[in-house]
């Protein structure tokens, strides 16, 4: 009988090189010629006639072609699922992901191309005291799992290296190349950075995400002063924002919460049932003026019987001068502004009679009432003010010491989130260190009722020897930022609980709570080589080799370990809901309405292939025949070539004809 040969299973991440070959040859596909770009050609077809290397403006550093290559090449390592590590298993939507994020963001290439609506990141800051991971172009895997496997100490960047800059350089090139192909096309990303690289992290972006798509750069003020400056103490640092597509945000208005408005609002409420008069509350409220969570909301400085309102200009250059009105409180004519009125005498008098006009003395213009409500909007300005010291208190709160030192603010996480993320977008940070961004998102969607999801990719960085997080048991970051998750998430699902219970109690309602439905938990997955034994071409290791081509699935390993590989190396998103069905007594997977059925348990026969058919059609019985793949696990058949034969025929009978083996 001739031997039966199918397909195997794709092995690696995505072809980014052949995606980009075949995307140029659609645009101009006279420049393809026997698979290679005739770069010739294509700069004439540019009209690129005369520059030289030395005459180009860009940034270019030692190591720059490697680290631009190692953007494109694939991998070949895995994700495996942690079960046992994680919260809601079955049901959450949520990923936590432990690895070296270089090789994880190349394994989300398929199953998140184009579906990451915002990126935050809080990269190491080159100061010569953090990590920098010197990526191993050569075999970056084997280079991660040495380095995390054997508990080598991570290495730092010092200025004594004669590459200072280029290693960090190297680091981000192709973490940000990456990172942009997984945006969606109205997708951003916000990059946290300080004064060491925040020039060269600018000319980065420009060049990878196109310097038209630069949005901002904001001011980021904390409480805290770096107390390294013998000149200057800076008490500020950056946050870069980038767009995959400026274009695409041309629809989108960017509005945030001011800051402060519900504490005020709520604060004259409270005084205003304690009895105190106007004037008293008017004095209260300008106290809280002078602190700096407030102090951009000075412009909010009356308080009228309903409310606090702001003043607005009611004046407009060129405006008609050839009128005036009373000061219904002196009786006298308001001094007519520099400018002119910006509105006609008509619609300031129905102002008037509407009581949205404020008045000062003689010498004052008037100008608009604009009542503050708990939700006042605006557009956000590019310096930003977060106190640091509440997050860092709330660690010590919540674990018992400070096991994670200068955590993000969690206020300008959650503003992050409002001003571009809607109810139901994917939220990427792969440096998510103690996991701020995870519990940003929750915080988030206890407010508004959203259903945002969180990836965090995160090194497995050793927590310091003497350090406050060892002390606590805490080996790595990772472990620290689980448990914060699962801490933070207590903290939201009881605060809501309460914040309900209140409601009722000053409502004199007695409520019966319902199921909370907000997604706590979390996916616990940790890189790992691939869960197929390689072929080993070097002669001394002959017998090994021929024993893995016969039994190519390493002993170590378990179902679901195969079973999840498939599914990054298909582009399946790895929250995908997987149903488990039983047929001749084997475990066959279903997902996505059966676009995806795997069976990858041993001694197969003819009646599994007979059920598959079956629970395709039962299950998607309007499928176009290519819309379904099966993979079986080869040794599975037993080197049995007909029990192959026929499971390929009557899968065929059955409409699926797209089969291969892992």
């Amino acid at each position: 009988m001739q031997k039966t040969n199918i397909p195997q299973a794709e092995s690696k991440s995505a072809d980014l090189v052949a995606q980009n070959l075949e995307l140029l040859k659609q645009i101009f596909p006279e420049v393809i010629k026997e698979g290679r770009v005739d770069f010739e050609a294509l700069n004439d077809l540019l009209g690129n006639y005369g520059d030289t290397a030395e005459e180009r403006f860009c940034l270019n550093w030692a190591g720059k072609a490697n680290a631009r290559r190692e953007a494109q090449k694939r991998s070949t390592g895995t994700l495996r699922p942690c079960p046992e590590e994680s919260v809601d298993w079955n049901t959450t939507d949520n990923l936590y992901i432990e690895g070296d994020n270089l090789e994880v963001l190349k394994l989300l290439q398929k199953s998140y191309h184009s579906r990451i609506k915002m990126i935050y990141i809080d990269p190491p800051y080159n100061t010569g005291k953090d990590f920098v991971y010197k990526d191993n172009y050569t075999d970056n895997m084997k280079n991660y799992l040495e380095l995390t496997g054997q508990d080598k100490k991570l290495s730092t960047n010092t200025e004594s290296d004669g590459r200072y800059h280029s290693n960090w350089l190297n680091m981000m090139y192709p973490r940000l190349k990456l990172a942009r192909n997984l945006l969606t096309d109205d997708g951003v990303i916000f990059i946290s950075i300080d004064d060491n690289e925040v020039a060269n992290l600018r000319k980065v972006c420009d060049e990878i995400f196109g310097e038209e798509n630069f949005v901002a750069q904001a001011i980021h003020k904390n409480n805290s002063m770096k107390n390294q400056s013998k000149l200057i103490g800076v008490t500020t640092e950056y946050v870069l924002l980038f767009a995959k597509n400026t274009k695409s945000l041309k629809d989108v208005f960017w509005r945030i919460k001011k800051k402060g408005a519900k504490d005020i609002n709520s604060k004259f409420q409270q005084l205003k049932e304690q009895g105190l008069s106007i004037d008293e509350i008017t004095a209260e409220i300008k106290e809280m003026y002078t602190r700096p969570k407030y102090t951009h909301l000075s412009r909010w400085n009356k308080v009228d019987k309903n409310g606090v309102f702001k003043d607005a200009d009611l004046s407009r250059e060129g405006g008609p001068k050839n009128y005036t009105i009373t000061n219904p409180n002196t009786g006298e004519e308001c001094i007519i502004p520099k400018r002119g009125w910006g509105k006609s005498y008509e619609e300031l008098l129905r102002l008037q009679n509407e009581d949205l006009i404020w008045y000062g003395d003689n010498n004052t213009p008037p100008g608009m009432k604009s009542y503050l409500e708990e939700d006042t909007v605006s557009v956000p300005d590019n310096f930003w003010y977060f106190d640091n010291s509440i997050d860092t208190r709330w660690v010590k709160e919540v674990f018992g010491s400070l096991v994670f030192e200068n955590p993000k603010p969690i206020e300008m996480m959650t503003q992050i989130l409002e001003l571009h993320t809607s109810k139901h977008d994917i939220i990427l940070d792969f440096f998510s260190g103690s996991a701020t961004t995870a519990h940003a998102v929750m915080q988030l969607n206890a407010e508004d009722g959203g259903n945002r999801k969180y990836i965090c990719v995160q090194l497995p960085e050793p927590t310091p020897e003497e350090s406050e997080a060892r002390k606590a048991g805490y080996a790595t970051i990772p472990e620290i930022a689980k448990e914060r998750i699962r801490r933070a998430g207590k903290k939201i699902r009881e605060k809501k609980e309460e914040d309900i219970h209140k409601q009722a109690q000053k409502d004199g309602l007695f409520i019966d709570l319902a199921p909370d439905t907000q997604d706590y938990g979390f996916k616990v997955f940790k890189l790992d080589s691939s869960n197929i034994n390689a072929w080993d071409s070097d002669p001394d290791n002959l017998e090994t080799a021929l024993n893995n081509s016969l039994f190519n699935i390493k002993e170590d390993r378990s179902e679901d370990d195969l079973l999840y590989e498939i599914l990054i190396k298909y582009g399946i998103e790895l929250t995908e809901k997987i149903n488990r069905h039983t047929i001749d007594g084997k475990t066959v997977y279903e997902m996505g309405a059966g676009s995806l059925i795997v069976c990858l348990a041993d001694s197969l026969s003819t009646a599994v292939a007979d059920g598959i058919g079956k629970l395709y059609k039962e299950i998607s019985p309007e499928g176009v025949d290519a819309n379904c793949r099966v993979v079986f696990k080869e040794a599975g058949f037993n080197g049995s070539d007909e029990v192959k034969t026929n499971t390929l025929l009557i899968l065929k009978q059955h409409g699926i004809t797209n089969v291969a083996t892992v």
